[in-house]
């Protein structure tokens, strides 16, 4: 089925009929074929094409996030192509980290060049043939030209536009050039490139965020190159191609393309092809409004994986300071906001992004996480793995390795802490390892540790396996009661002590029911033996 899009309100405003075909006319003496920006309906692809130059940031992961929920939302696929076409850019292990982060994220592509898929391959050093094959094409049309400038008289160019104040731009000086001189040129071997001949008279196009565009680039730019001299070609080219072939049929991408679109839809045009749908989504900034760049180093996936942040906390955080969901709140699942996810509530303006916040949106998802049972599991063995890492050798008994040992932890802590890797810091070790402590710090706290340390030894044999928080809590206020010379103040201080080796952290309630009550007795255990030896 061919793709087509219902009538919206937004074309109306703009006095456009729309067709059955899926496309718009718009009335007026220039009449031009366009599509509408509305319901989508039928094949949906859509694609997230990063070059490997670089790992996936924040800006790409939205970018890819974005393309993900259209694409779920409507029953299409997502598509995953990687540009490396700039050879001399590439870094080592980017391509291959790239599609590691999106699966981490939990925003997978349906085809890729790990997936594979029906329309290959997905790396377009690998489509060299299709895109001098189209390159050709269009110079035997006389869309696009052999250009043999040199890269001297380029930089002149340039040079000289600067000192005049202008924009700098190719004056198109080889699309002038006879069949005859092309010929020569090329049998001599002469380095050039091919460009594109850019067209006055622009037609104006219809993008699904920012509604009418018509940018007339040829009036501020000179003929574009499309294929380099080392015969690889430029994204103008790759990227209309690669979609074309890919049944692409909607394009949604950062607002920087914006003003390219023009420049793409002329290459459409020359090579009788029918265009995507466009969407430009607005930019992700700082919360200052400053540009969101690669060079704050934090901004990288991995390093947010590194330190534990959740991916769907991620996804969240860059989908709540922006738009396009007909809710926005904190907590939102990867299904929410698929389900919430409105294209026409995509505002112009730019997303602030407030990373302070990040740390609450990774408690409220941690939380959600350790509520799911399935979740839960994988939370388990993830901190069993950071215990490992972090307590190895110190480890005096197995038990906290355990499944329920370390679940019971976990519901006793969510809501309070941001990430697991809080778990393993020094606040928590007393969960891990047993805390050392001296005589000293017990005199200092109360004269007849014995006695209170009997006191809870007791309780905890009557209460056995038992142990609550209501109930504890209400048990160690009526111990402390019967200490004799030793305020509650300084009876919790004590139990705090012997349990963890601290005097901050959570309740001594829950540090108790946390640890057991077979760990209780040993700990207080070695309270009455430091009391007696001293």
């Amino acid at each position: 089925m061919s793709l087509w899009l219902k009538y919206c309100q937004r074309c109306f405003v703009n006095r456009v009929v729309v067709t059955r075909g899926g496309f718009a006319v718009r009335r007026g003496p220039a009449a031009a074929v366009y599509r509408c920006c509305s319901t989508v309906q039928g094949e949906v692809r859509v694609r997230f094409a990063p070059s490997p130059t670089g790992f996936l940031h924040l800006g790409g992961l939205r970018t890819a996030l974005y393309n993900y929920i259209f694409a779920k939302k409507y029953g299409g696929k997502f598509i995953l192509r990687l540009e490396d076409t700039d050879q001399s850019r590439l870094v080592p292990g980017a391509a291959e980290s790239i599609e590691d982060m999106l699966e981490w994220a939990g925003i997978p592509p349906d085809e890729s060049p790990r997936r594979g898929g029906p329309l290959g391959p997905y790396l377009q050093s690998q489509r060299l043939d299709l895109y001098n094959e189209t390159a050709r094409q269009l110079v035997e049309s006389g869309h696009a030209y052999y250009c043999f400038c040199s890269s001297q008289r380029l930089e002149l160019l340039k040079k000289e536009a600067l000192r005049s104040g202008q924009t700098p731009r190719y004056d198109n000086r080889c699309r002038h050039l006879r069949a005859d001189q092309v010929q020569e040129k090329l049998a001599q071997g002469a380095s050039h490139v091919i460009r594109f001949r850019l067209e006055e008279g622009v037609e104006p196009f219809q993008d699904l965020v920012f509604g009418w565009n018509r940018h007339d680039v040829a009036q501020v730019e000179g003929d574009p190159v499309v294929v380099k001299a080392d015969g690889f070609p430029t994204y103008h080219l790759a990227n209309i191609v690669d979609d074309h072939y890919m049944k692409i049929s909607h394009v949604l991408r950062g607002s920087e393309w914006l003003i390219s679109t023009s420049k793409h839809l002329l290459m459409y045009q020359a090579l009788g092809w029918r265009p995507p749908a466009f969407g430009h989504l607005p930019l992700l900034m700082n919360k200052d409004g400053t540009k969101l760049s690669k060079r704050q180093g934090d901004i990288f996936i991995q390093s947010f994986q590194r330190d534990g942040v959740l991916a769907e906390a991620l996804l969240d955080i860059t989908t709540n300071c922006g738009s396009g969901f007909n809710t926005n709140r904190i907590g939102r699942r990867i299904d929410e906001l698929i389900s919430e996810f409105n294209p026409s509530k995509i505002t112009t303006h730019s997303a602030l992004l407030d990373l302070d916040k990040l740390p609450e949106f990774n408690r409220i998802h941690l939380q959600l996480q350790i509520e799911d049972e399935e979740k839960c599991c994988s939370l388990i063995k993830d901190v069993r793995e950071q215990i490992q890492q972090s307590y190895t050798a110190e480890i005096q008994d197995e038990e906290v390795l355990h499944e329920d040992y370390i679940r019971r932890v976990l519901h006793l802590r969510k809501g309070h802490i941001s990430s697991l890797k809080e778990l393993v810091s020094p606040v928590y070790s007393y969960l891990w390892v047993r805390p050392s402590f001296s005589s000293q710090q017990v005199a200092a706290l109360t004269p007849e540790p014995q006695h209170i340390a009997s006191l809870v030894l007791k309780l905890i044999e009557e209460r056995g396996e038992r142990l609550s928080l209501d109930e504890l809590a209400k048990d160690l206020k009526t111990l402390a009661k019967q200490a004799k010379a030793t305020k509650y103040r300084e009876v919790m201080k004590l139990l705090r002590l012997a349990l963890s080796g601290l005097q901050q952290g959570p309740s001594v309630a829950e540090m108790m029911v946390s640890l057991g009550p077979a760990e209780i007795s040993r700990r207080f255990q070695k309270l009455l033996l430091l009391s007696e030896t001293s």
